[in-house]
C-alpha cells in the first residue's frame, strides 16, 4: 500500500472515530437543551396559572361576594380563572394547553382523561411528590406535560364541596348535585397539568445538530485536502525524487541529475545527505577505475 494512502486511512480511521462520538455526545445535548426549553415553558406557564389563582382569590373573589347571595359567579374560582385566561392563549396556540383535571369536578369540563387519570393517581398514591415531567403522543406530534396535584389544603373549599347540603344554592343551581362533592381535607382531588409541543424544539434541535456535523465533515474535507497537498508536495515528491536517483544511481546510471536539496527542513538535510553520498561513490567508483 503507499506512503499516501496509508496517511489518508490513518486520518480517516481518526476522524471517523471522533465523528462518531461527537455526534452522539452533540445529538444527546441538543436534545436535553430542547427539553429543558420546553420545561421551562411549562413552568413559566404553570407559574403564570398559580398568578392567575392568587390574583382571583385575593383580589376578583372579594369583589363579587356581594353578587354571588343572588347568582354563583365562576369568575370567583381560581381555578376557572386559570383556565379561562389560558384558554385566550390556546387560541392563539393550539398546541399549548392547561387543564385543573379532577377526578370529581364540580364543572364537567374539568373531569380527567385517561391519561390525566394517571397523573391524579400517581399524586394520590405518592402524597411526596410535587411535580411529575413526562411525554406523551398527541395528533399534532410529541408533546411534554408538567404536573402538579390539586391537594385540599384549605378547610374553606369543604364549605361548597363537602356535601350538597353544605354547599351554596346559587351553585348547586348552576352545577347540579351530582358532582364536585365528598372532598375531604388533605385529598388530592386533581391536578393542575400544562401541556407544551416537544415538536418545534425537536425539530430546532435536529437542524442544529445536522448544521453542526455537517460543518464538522465539511471542516475535515477541507482540512484532507489541505494535509494531503501539504505532504504531497512537502514530503512524497521529494522522497520519490529522492528513490528515483537512489535507483538510477544503484543501476549504474550516474549522469542522473542530482536532487535538488535546498532549505533547512528534515527532507532538505535528507537531500543534502544523499547528494553527499553519491559524490563518494562517484569518487571511490573513479579510483576502482
Amino acid at each position: 500500500m503507499k506512503l499516501l494512502y496509508k496517511f489518508n486511512l490513518l486520518l480517516l480511521l481518526i476522524f471517523g472515530l471522533g465523528w462518531f462520538a461527537t455526534a452522539a455526545m452533540t445529538r444527546d445535548v441538543l436534545r436535553d437543551n430542547a427539553r429543558r426549553e420546553v420545561v421551562s415553558h411549562a413552568s413559566l406557564m404553570m407559574d403564570a396559572a398559580m398568578a392567575a389563582r392568587e390574583y382571583t382569590t385575593n383580589e376578583v373573589k372579594p369583589l363579587l361576594a356581594a353578587g354571588m347571595l343572588t347568582a354563583f359567579l365562576p369568575q370567583s374560582v381560581p381555578s376557572y380563572a386559570a383556565t379561562q385566561s389560558f384558554n385566550k392563549l390556546h387560541q392563539a396556540h393550539p398546541d399549548f394547553s392547561y387543564k385543573e383535571a379532577a377526578l370529581n369536578p364540580t364543572n364537567p369540563r374539568d373531569r380527567v382523561a385517561d391519561w390525566e387519570a394517571d397523573v391524579v393517581r400517581q399524586f394520590r398514591d405518592h402524597t411526596e411528590l410535587k411535580e411529575v415531567i413526562g411525554d406523551r403522543q398527541t395528533p399534532s406530534g410529541p408533546s411534554l406535560y408538567l404536573a402538579r396535584p390539586i391537594r385540599i389544603s384549605d378547610g374553606r373549599c369543604l364549605a361548597c364541596h363537602s356535601t350538597p347540603d353544605a354547599a351554596p344554592a346559587t351553585m348547586k343551581a348552576l352545577y347540579g348535585v351530582n358532582n364536585g362533592f365528598g372532598w375531604k381535607l388533605g385529598e388530592t382531588i386533581g391536578s393542575q397539568i400544562v401541556s407544551v409541543p416537544l415538536a418545534v424544539p425537536q425539530r430546532e434541535a435536529e437542524r442544529a445538530y445536522t448544521l453542526i456535523m455537517g460543518g464538522m465533515a465539511l471542516t475535515f474535507g477541507a482540512l484532507l485536502l489541505a494535509l494531503n497537498a501539504m505532504f504531497y508536495l512537502l514530503v512524497l515528491r521529494p522522497v520519490r525524487r529522492i528513490s528515483h536517483i537512489a535507483d538510477a544511481v544503484s543501476a549504474g546510471r550516474m549522469d542522473v541529475e542530482p536532487f535538488p536539496a535546498g532549505g533547512r527542513d528534515e527532507i532538505a538535510v535528507l537531500g543534502q545527505a544523499f547528494n553527499r553520498l553519491r559524490r563518494s561513490l562517484e569518487k571511490a567508483m573513479a579510483l576502482l577505475a
